[in-house]
């Protein structure tokens, strides 16, 4: 099981020093919220792209790819009903997946959920449409870069929109291509009524990525979730793509919450 952390978990210090204290912690990969770069995966330059990417592989690290996709941004929908934002959006996906490339990366995690948010007047079905119709027009980009969107999908606090697992899956079947998959993240499969170990069966030949937190919005090992039967439903269903931590609530401290994460879950691995 290969184990990477969100960059944003280092907050404010420097892309460099967060890369570096991640490889000290135990973690191979590292995975990039473009805001912690720029707003607009536009306004980051070739220069940049390179010199973070030396970073990266500087610090021993893989480069995971991109999450918090359309965070800090404006004019963006998955689920508008106007044809003009949806091809901005479009655009801007494959604006991303060539950032995520550039970066190393190959999954980018389509979480976003004001961007998602059903607008008045828009039916569940108009909107599973209108997604659908991004994510195809942004194909082309994904195939050339090789660049996977894994859709995540979010609790009833979060969204309106995409709330399950299976609403996700329904989605990206929708879609139709093999670059464009699943995402589930311990957090939200907690508001779901299915089991997360019987989740991950279920939807295991859809999953491309992963992240560990608990229901309490901190790292693993850091609330009440066990994560023995989640790591044991992703070795049976021969998951060998990366988990990810991702936290929300830094209350612990940004050094603590790196170090006793990968902690817990390394200690998790023998009692498998």
């Amino acid at each position: 099981m290969k184990f990477a952390i969100c960059n944003e978990t280092f907050q404010d210090w420097p892309l460099d020093r967060g890369f570096a204290f991640a490889a000290e912690c135990g973690y191979t990969g590292i995975e990039i919220a473009p805001f912690t770069i720029a707003a607009y995966a536009r306004d980051i330059s070739t220069g940049q792209r390179q010199e973070i990417r030396r970073q990266i592989d500087a610090a021993g690290l893989e480069t995971v790819g991109l999450h918090w996709l359309l965070a800090k941004t404006d004019g963006f929908s998955l689920t508008s009903p106007d044809a003009e934002v949806r091809r901005r959006t479009a655009d801007y996906f494959g604006e991303l997946a060539r950032l995520c490339a550039d970066l190393g990366g190959r999954v980018m995690v389509l979480g976003s959920p004001q961007q998602r948010n059903l607008a008045p007047g828009v039916t569940r079905e108009a909107a599973m449409q209108f997604a659908a119709e991004i994510l195809q027009t942004a194909l082309p980009v994904l195939e050339e870069t090789d660049v996977t969107v894994a859709v995540e999908p979010l609790t009833a606090e979060e969204t309106n929109f995409l709330l399950t697992a299976a609403e996700a899956v329904e989605l990206i079947e929708r879609v139709g291509s093999p670059h464009v998959r699943l995402h589930l993240d311990c957090k939200a499969m907690a508001g779901e009524t299915v089991p997360m170990p019987e989740l991950i069966a279920r939807h295991h030949a859809m999953l491309a990525h992963f992240h560990a937190n608990d229901p309490n919005r901190q790292g693993p090992g850091f609330g009440q979730l066990d994560f023995l039967p989640i790591f044991r439903a992703l070795g049976e269903a021969d998951y060998r793509g990366w988990v990810s931590v991702e936290v929300f609530d830094y209350t612990p401290g940004v050094d603590r919450l790196a170090r006793q994460s990968i902690l817990y879950m390394q200690d998790c691995l023998p009692k498998l």
